[in-house]
């Protein structure tokens, strides 16, 4: 299975993005950094080259009752220059609705000082890892 290449998960956002891969075998999803949105594109051009990058997977923000918010309209976009840029990439979308949350609970319950976890890159990072994960676990 090794042979498939990693995955790459992307918490996209207008400023920041927060990125988590998996592991060769494509079972565990960890945090790994968070970059300015405008260095996305060459951070994932590095990666692709370093790190076999097979698949990106996009969180895909919306509202309570499933409506696209201004962020899904940012995050489309994005996924359409990821695949026009990167067309030997499969690029898939999942929702990401709770992440945040749950991220800010992983922090917390990490025993992460309140300061750290102000730290909009950290939360970034984990919800990436929270998005790829639950990839991961709706499609083994």
């Amino acid at each position: 299975m090794a042979h498939l290449g990693k995955i790459l998960g992307i918490d996209y956002g207008e400023k920041r993005c927060g990125l988590a891969m998996t592991d060769s075998a494509r079972i565990v999803a960890a945090p790994l950094k968070t970059v300015d949105t405008k260095l996305i594109f060459t951070e994932i051009e590095n990666l692709i080259e370093k790190e076999k990058i097979a698949l990106v997977v996009v969180g895909e923000a919306r509202y309570l009752n499933g409506d696209s918010s201004s962020t899904t309209e940012l995050q489309r976009k994005f996924c359409l220059t990821l695949q026009r840029k990167f067309p030997q990439i499969k690029v898939e979308r999942i929702d990401e609705m709770y992440t945040s949350k749950m991220a800010q609970q992983s922090l917390i319950a990490s025993g992460m000082k309140k300061k750290s976890r102000q730290d909009k890159s950290q939360l970034d990072m984990v919800s990436a890892a929270i998005i790829l994960q639950s990839f991961l676990d709706q499609y083994p």
